[in-house]
C-alpha cells in the first residue's frame, strides 16, 4: 500500500533551487541530443558497429577461463591468480582469514569444520581439517593474534589438541573400516597404516588427559584390529577403571577376550600343522634315501600345484607307499599326459592301458605294445626303461634321478625311436 510522506518545510525553497538549475539541465540535454544526432549522421558506419560490439557481445570462453582463474573458488593454480599489477584482492582476503584470531581460535575453527565433515561422513575431509587444526597448534611461527589471557589460551590449546587427537583417531578407524572392505573385495591384504595412526593419536591424547575414555576405547579397537590382544585388554580395562559403567567398553572387552581365544586356538593349530609338515618332510626324505632314489632341484622348477611326492596312507610312516607325480612326454608330437598319483608298485604299462589310445593319434602309432619309453639319466643322457617294471625298480637302479619332484617318461613309437635319439644327441652336441 503506498505511503504518503509529509513534505519538509523548505520544500518550496528546494523547488526554487531546482528551477535555477533548470537551464543547466536543459543545456546538458541539448548537448546530449546533439551528440546522439552526430552519431546517427556519422559517415563512418564502423562507429556504430564498434559501439554495438563493445556493449552487447558476451565474453568469450577464454575471457571466462581467465576470470575463473582469478576467482578463489574456481582457480586451479596460483600462477594466473594475480592481475596485471600482481594483486588478487579476493585471494588476499581469504589468506588473511586464517590469521584472524588467536592460535586456539583458528584451531577451533578447523575442529568445527572437521566435526561437520564427520556429520556428513566425509572421513577424508574430516581427517584433513583435524590435521590442520593440530598443525596450527604445533606451528613454531606464531602468526596469529596475541591472546588477552595467555594462561587461558594455553589451557584451551591443550584441550583442543586432546580433542583433535581423539577425533582424528576416530576418523582413522572409519577410514580403516572402509579400506578393509575394499581390499578384501579386491583380495588384497588389508593395510594396518590407519590403525597405527589411530594408536599414535590416542597415545598423544592420553598424555594430555589419561582419563579420556574415547581415546582409550579407540586405542583398544585399533590394538584389537592389529591382534595385539594383551595390550588391547589392558587399555580397555583402564577405560573401565575410569568409567566402570561404560557399556561400549564392556562389550569391547568381551570382544577382545573372544578374539584372543580364537587367535590362540588358531596359533596352536598353525604350530601343530607346521610341526607335522616338518615331520612329514623328514619321513619322506628318510623313505627316499632308504629306497635309493635320487632327486635334485633346478633353477626354475615347474608349478605342480598340490601335486608332490608323498607317502600313503600314513605320511609319518617310512614304510608307507611312495606316490609320484609323473608326466608322459610325446616329443615327436609335442604332446603330454600328466599322472598325479603314480604308486611305486605300479608299472608304466599299468597306466598306458587307460591312457592309450590317444585322442590326437589318428594313425595309432601310440599303443602299449608299440612304444618305447626312456628316462633322463644322472649324467644328462637317456636310458630305455622296461614298461613292465615297477616305478620303484626304475628309480632305484642308480642311473636315473627325479628333478623338481616330477618323474618324466619320454614315450615314442618304437619304429621312430632311433631317429628321435639321433635328434636328441644332435641337439646336445650342438
Amino acid at each position: 500500500m503506498p505511503r504518503v510522506e509529509e513534505l519538509p518545510d523548505d520544500f518550496e525553497g528546494s523547488l526554487d533551487e531546482l528551477g535555477s538549475m533548470g537551464g543547466t539541465l536543459l543545456d546538458r540535454s541539448q548537448n546530449s541530443e546533439e551528440r546522439h544526432s552526430s552519431i546517427e549522421q556519422s559517415p563512418d558506419p564502423g562507429v556504430l558497429r564498434n559501439l554495438s560490439k563493445d556493449s552487447v557481445m558476451p565474453p568469450t570462453n577464454e575471457d571466462l577461463v581467465t576470470m575463473f582463474d582469478k576467482t578463489p573458488l574456481f582457480m586451479n593454480s596460483l600462477d594466473n591468480a594475480a592481475d596485471d599489477e600482481g594483486e588478487n584482492v579476493q585471494l588476499d582476503a581469504l589468506r588473511a582469514l586464517q590469521y584472524e584470531g588467536t592460535r586456539a581460535e583458528i584451531a577451533q575453527g578447523f575442529k568445527d569444520r572437521g566435526n561437520e565433515s564427520v556429520a556428513e561422513k566425509t572421513w577424508t575431509d574430516a581427517r584433513e581439517f583435524y590435521s590442520k587444526g593440530l598443525a596450527v597448534l604445533a606451528a613454531k611461527e606464531d602468526q596469529w593474534e596475541k591472546p588477552e589471557n595467555s594462561v587461558l589460551e594455553g589451557q584451551r590449546r591443550n584441550s583442543l589438541e586432546e580433542t583433535l587427537r581423539a577425533n582424528r583417531a576416530m576418523v582413522q578407524l572409519e577410514l580403516s573400516s572402509c579400506r578393509i572392505l575394499i581390499e578384501r573385495a579386491s583380495l588384497i591384504r588389508p593395510s594396518t597404516e590407519n590403525y597405527r595412526s589411530t594408536i599414535f593419536d590416542c597415545v598423544a591424547a592420553l598424555k594430555l588427559n589419561p582419563n579420556n575414555t574415547k581415546a582409550l576405547y579407540r586405542c583398544a579397537v585399533a590394538l584389537l584390529a592389529l591382534e595385539r590382544h594383551e595390550e588391547a585388554s589392558t587399555v580397555c580395562q583402564r577405560g573401565l577403571d575410569v568409567d566402570e559403567q561404560n557399556i561400549a567398553m564392556k562389550n569391547l572387552l568381551e570382544r577382545i577376550k573372544g578374539a584372543k581365544n580364537t587367535f590362540e586356538m588358531q596359533k596352536a593349530k598353525r604350530k601343530a600343522e607346521h610341526l607335522r609338515t616338518k615331520q612329514e618332510q623328514l619321513t619322506l626324505a628318510t623313505a627316499l634315501k632308504a629306497r635309493g632314489i635320487k632327486q635334485r632341484t633346478s633353477a626354475k622348477p615347474p608349478d605342480l600345484d598340490d601335486a608332490a611326492i608323498h607317502l600313503e596312507p600314513d605320511a609319518l610312516s617310512p614304510k608307507s607307499e611312495l606316490v609320484f607325480p609323473v608326466v608322459f612326454l610325446y616329443p615327436l608330437h609335442e604332446q603330454s599326459d600328466f599322472v598325479k598319483g603314480f604308486r611305486e608298485v605300479e608299472s608304466i604299462n599299468d597306466h598306458l592301458q587307460y591312457i592309450f589310445p590317444l585322442p590326437w593319434d589318428e594313425t595309432r602309432f601310440y599303443m602299449p605294445t608299440t612304444v618305447d619309453c626312456f628316462m633322463d639319466t644322472v649324467t644328462g643322457g637317456l636310458v630305455k626303461v622296461g614298461k613292465k617294471l615297477s616305478m620303484l625298480r626304475l628309480l632305484n637302479d642308480g642311473n636315473v634321478e627325479i628333478v623338481d619332484g616330477l618323474v618324466k617318461i619320454h614315450t615314442v613309437p618304437a619304429q621312430m625311436a632311433g631317429t628321435w635319439i639321433a635328434q636328441v644327441k644332435a641337439r646336445k652336441g650342438s
